[in-house]
Parts: C-alpha cells; sequence; structure tokens
C-alpha cells in the first residue's frame, strides 16, 4: 500500500472531511460499478453507492491496514448490497432447489469474454434479483457457491442452479443481440 494511501485512511479514521473527499475520489468509480452490477436500476444504485460511503466512513477505524485496503471497502459494498437486497426479497430456496439444473458443461466461463463491460451490466441489472446477486458474487467477487449460499442464507445447490440460470437467460439475451447484428 503506497504512503500516500495509508495518510488518506489516518486521516479518514481521524474524520478529516478532505481526506474523506480524496478516498470518495480515488474509489467511487469501482464502488459505484459494484452497485450497478448488484442494482436493477441507476437510481437503486446511486442510493445504496451513498449509503454505502457513509457506512465505510463510519466503519474505517475497523480497517487494521492488514490486507487490501480496497478489497476490504469492495467486501463493505458488496455487503451493503446484499443486505439491501435481503430486507427487500424473499427468497424461493425450496422451490429453485427441486428445479433441475442446466447442465455445467453448457456453463462456459469464456460466454461474456467478447461482451462490452456495460452492456453486460445492463443485461445483469435485469436479471431476477436472486440471479443477479449469485452472478456477481460467483463472477465478478470471485466466491464459491459454498461462500455464496453463507452469505445469501441458501444453500450451495441453489447457488449453483441460480447461477446456471442467470448465464442461461444471459446467453439468450446476448444470442438475440448477435442475431441482430448479422
Amino acid at each position: 500500500m503506497d504512503k500516500e494511501l495509508i495518510e488518506i485512511i489516518e486521516q479518514c479514521q481521524k474524520n478529516d472531511r478532505k481526506a474523506q473527499e480524496l478516498l470518495y475520489r480515488r474509489y467511487s468509480n469501482v464502488l459505484f460499478s459494484i452497485c450497478l452490477r448488484y442494482s436493477g436500476n441507476y437510481e437503486n444504485a446511486q442510493d445504496v453507492f451513498q449509503e454505502g460511503f457513509i457506512l465505510i466512513f463510519k466503519k474505517i477505524t475497523q480497517y487494521s491496514f492488514s490486507g487490501s485496503f480496497e478489497g476490504w471497502i469492495k467486501r463493505v459494498m458488496v455487503n451493503l448490497n446484499l443486505e439491501k437486497h435481503r430486507q427487500k426479497e424473499i427468497w424461493l430456496t425450496e422451490i429453485e432447489e427441486n428445479m433441475p439444473l442446466i447442465d455445467e458443461e453448457d456453463n462456459d466461463p469464456n460466454d461474456f469474454q467478447n461482451v462490452n463491460y456495460q452492456d453486460l451490466i445492463k443485461y445483469v441489472q435485469n436479471l431476477p434479483t436472486q440471479y443477479r446477486q449469485v452472478f456477481n458474487l460467483y463472477v465478478f467477487e470471485e466466491y464459491t457457491h459454498n461462500e455464496i449460499a453463507e452469505s445469501l442464507k441458501i444453500s450451495p445447490g441453489t447457488s449453483k442452479s441460480n447461477l446456471s440460470r442467470a448465464r442461461e437467460i444471459l446467453r439468450k439475451e446476448l444470442m438475440k443481440i448477435k442475431h441482430k447484428a448479422e
């Protein structure tokens, strides 16, 4: 970690407004991107983003300078996004667990490599909430299905099922675009 960032964090821990502004400018793009991925629309993403920075500044004294600071603030923002959705959504875990899985071999991680990031975010935002959350945690945050299950209070099987369905929906949307372009 560079000296400048250490100084900014230390000043933020003392509630220094200038340091908070510097931290905000330094990480706002990456953190807003997280909010966009988890939110169904731009306005919801903005609300959670603002609340997330307030939470980061409130909890920054808990950061102990061990491990990645960017990883720490990303985790705070991801957890806040998940909590917001937990408050709004009721998980249909039993229904999801009893539905057959789409063949995992059909889920090529390279399916979305040639897609513009902004377009992918737009399609991810349109996924049903439970699929969107699992997709984000697995693909962008690189959680395991066990970690996802623990975070979302679902089973690993439901996590796998939701990921599979999310990928299938995204694959169909991308195929529509591909066919329109041809």
